[in-house]
C-alpha cells in the first residue's frame, strides 16, 4: 500500500495474472483464510447477523460477500464482523431493499449520468469495465444534479444524493456482477465476480474542477470502502493534466488508503499497453487506442457472449439503464427483474432470462435471500394472457423432465475435498425427501430385505396454460402434496409480480435524461 506523494504508475505486468487477482478470492483460499472464513461464519450467526444453509433454504449471504469483508480486513474475523455488522445496520435503518425496489426510475438515471458507467464488457478475467469521464461533469450538470436531489421525494436518514449513489451500488452487486459471473467461458468459473475495473478519464479537467468535485468523489469512495468493501478491482487513470502530480498528495486525502493502493496513472504511453493487458483490444473505447464505440452517455454495448447467454424479454436500454436485480423464476432459472418505479407506480417487469448454458455462480450480489413474496394479481396483470414463449419454456422442460436446470455450483457437486486448500467438508444427514410418485412408507422388503417402491401414477394435470394463470388455484387429493406443491395455496411463491412478461414498462417506452439548464438565469438562486 503505498504512501508516497508520488502518484503509482502502470502496474507491473505480474498483476495482470490470474495468479495474483484470486488471492484471497473463493476457491483460492489458503487454509488459514479457510479458517477465517469459517470463524467468520460462526461469529456472525451467534450474533444474529447470518443464517447458515439448511434444507429449508439457502444461506442468507453467500460466501463471496462474506470474503469481501475478510479481505478488506485482512483476514481477522473479529474485524470484519465488526464492519460486516455495521452495514448489515446500515441497510436496515435505510430500508435498501425497499429503496432498490421503488427508486424513481428518472432520479436513477441521473445519478448514473455523474457516476462511472458500465461499458457493457469485462476484462480479461470476467470482471466489468467502467467509464467515467470526468470532464463532462461541468459546473451546469452538477448544478442541476444537486438542484433535482434536492427535490428528490427520496426519503431516508441519509441525504437524498447518498440515497441514489446507494442504489448504483446495489446495480452494481445485485445486476452487474452476478451477470459477469454467469457467463459461460470465463476464466476460473469456481470464483464469483465481486469486483469492478474502472476507466477514469480526467483529461481537460482543471483544478478549480477537481475541487469542486472533491465532495462528489468523496461519496463514492467512502460508501464503498464502508459499507461494499473490495468490489473495487484497479482504476486507471488517463488523461491526468500536468499539475496532477504536483498536486496528488492532498488529492489522495479525499480517499482512504486502500483506495489509492489501487489508483494509477497511466502516461500517454502507457494507456494502451496496460489496458491491453488487463482488457481484450475490443473492449477498449476508441478514444484510448481499442475498437469499442463507447463513452459516457451511450448505452451499454454488452460482449457477444454476454447476449448469447441472455433471453432479453423487455427493452434493452430499459434492461441495461434502470434498476434490475436477478432472482429465480418459476423453472429455478435466473431472471432479471426490472424494478424501480416510473411517475408512482412500481414496476415489476421480467426483463430477462439466462440461458441453461449459463453457469451460475451464487453471490450475494445475485440475491439478498429472503422470502420472496407471493403473487397478488392486480387489474393490471389479471387479465393479461400468458406470455407463449413462457409456456413453451415450461412444455419443454416438462417434456425433458427438467425441474432444476441449474446447474451445481462447485461446492454443490463436490463432497469432502479439499478445492485449492480450503477444505469443504461433507454434507451430513442431508437426505432428499422421496419424489411424489413415489411412496415408500408401504412398501415391502424383497427376498434380500432390500425395501421396493410403489409407484404411484401422477395426478392429471391441468393444461399447461391454466396452470401458468396467476389465478389459478391448484389442489392435491393428498394434503402432504398440497403443503409441498410449487404453489402452495394456489399462488406461486417463486414469482414476485406484477412481472409484464415484456410489456412496455407503464407507459415509458424511452429512457429519458434530464440535462442541465442552456441558459445560466434558468439555473436557481441558491445554487448560484
Amino acid at each position: 500500500m503505498s504512501q508516497s506523494n508520488t502518484p503509482q504508475g502502470a502496474p507491473p505486468p505480474s498483476a495482470a495474472l490470474e495468479s495474483v487477482r484470486l488471492k484471497g478470492h473463493i476457491g483460492h483460499l489458503t487454509a488459514e483464510e479457510g479458517s477465517a472464513l469459517d470463524s467468520f461464519k460462526a461469529l456472525a450467526a451467534q450474533k444474529g447477523f447470518y443464517t447458515p444453509a439448511s434444507l429449508s433454504g439457502k444461506a442468507s449471504h453467500d460466501d463471496g460477500t462474506l470474503v469481501r469483508y475478510l479481505r478488506a480486513r485482512k483476514f481477522v474475523p473479529q474485524d470484519a464482523f465488526q464492519q460486516f455488522a455495521e452495514t448489515e445496520k446500515w441497510r436496515k435503518d435505510n430500508n435498501l431493499e425497499a429503496l432498490y425496489e421503488k427508486i424513481d426510475i428518472t432520479d436513477y438515471q441521473e445519478a448514473r449520468s455523474v457516476y462511472p458507467q458500465w461499458t457493457g464488457r469485462r476484462d480479461k478475467r470476467g470482471i466489468p469495465v467502467y467509464l467515467y469521464e470526468v470532464g463532462k461533469l461541468d459546473s451546469k450538470k452538477m448544478i442541476a444534479y444537486s438542484s433535482s436531489t434536492s427535490k428528490s421525494k427520496a426519503k431516508g436518514p441519509s441525504p437524498s444524493r447518498m440515497l441514489r449513489l446507494f442504489a448504483l451500488y446495489e446495480n452494481l452487486t445485485r445486476f452487474v456482477m452476478p451477470l459477469c459471473s454467469s457467463i459461460p467461458g470465463r476464466p476460473n468459473p469456481e470464483t464469483p465476480v465481486d469486483q469492478s475495473n474502472n476507466i477514469v478519464d480526467i483529461s481537460r479537467v482543471g483544478l478549480k474542477q477537481f475541487w469542486n468535485l472533491r465532495g462528489h468523489m468523496q461519496d463514492a469512495s467512502q460508501l464503498a470502502t464502508a459499507h461494499y468493501p473490495e468490489t473495487l478491482d484497479r482504476i486507471f487513470i488517463i488523461g491526468a493534466p500536468s499539475f496532477f502530480p504536483t498536486v496528488w498528495g492532498w488529492i489522495k486525502k479525499w480517499f482512504d488508503p486502500i483506495t489509492t493502493s489501487k489508483i494509477f496513472i497511466l502516461s500517454d504511453k502507457d494507456v494502451l499497453p496496460t489496458l491491453s493487458a488487463f482488457i481484450d483490444i475490443e473492449s477498449i473505447p476508441k478514444k484510448y487506442g481499442g475498437q469499442l464505440d463507447f463513452e459516457c452517455g451511450k448505452l451499454p454495448l454488452m460482449d457477444a457472449k454476454v447476449k448469447a447467454a441472455l433471453d432479453l424479454r423487455g427493452s434493452e436500454e430499459m434492461f441495461l439503464t434502470a434498476p434490475v436485480r436477478w432472482m429465480d423464476d418459476e423453472n429455478g432459472e435466473m431472471m432479471a427483474l426490472g424494478v424501480g418505479s416510473v411517475d408512482g407506480h412500481e414496476r415489476k417487469e421480467r426483463m430477462a432470462t439466462l440461458h441453461q448454458a449459463a453457469v451460475r455462480q451464487l453471490t450475494r450480489s445475485s440475491t439478498h435471500q429472503g422470502p420472496i413474496p407471493q403473487y397478488k394479481p392486480t387489474a393490471q396483470t389479471e387479465s393479461q394472457p400468458v406470455q407463449q414463449s413462457i409456456v413453451n419454456t415450461v412444455q419443454r422442460n416438462e417434456k425433458e423432465g427438467k425441474t432444476d436446470s441449474r446447474p451445481q455450483s462447485q461446492h454443490q457437486q463436490m463432497d469432502g475435498v479439499v478445492e485449492k486448500n480450503h477444505y469443504v467438508a461433507p454434507q451430513k444427514d442431508h437426505t432428499a425427501p422421496p419424489s411424489y410418485n413415489v411412496d415408500t412408507s408401504q412398501a415391502a422388503p424383497d427376498p434380500i430385505g432390500k425395501p421396493q417402491t410403489q409407484v404411484i401414477p401422477p395426478e392429471p394435470k391441468a393444461p399447461l396454460t391454466q396452470r401458468l394463470d396467476p389465478t389459478y388455484t391448484e389442489s392435491h387429493s393428498d394434503p402432504a402434496k398440497t403443503l409441498t406443491s410449487s404453489v402452495p395455496n394456489g399462488k406461486p411463491t417463486s414469482i414476485e409480480m406484477p412481472i409484464r412478461n415484456g410489456a412496455p414498462p407503464l407507459g415509458r417506452t424511452q429512457t429519458e435524461y434530464v440535462t442541465p439548464p442552456s441558459d445560466p438565469s434558468e439555473i436557481p438562486d441558491k445554487f448560484l
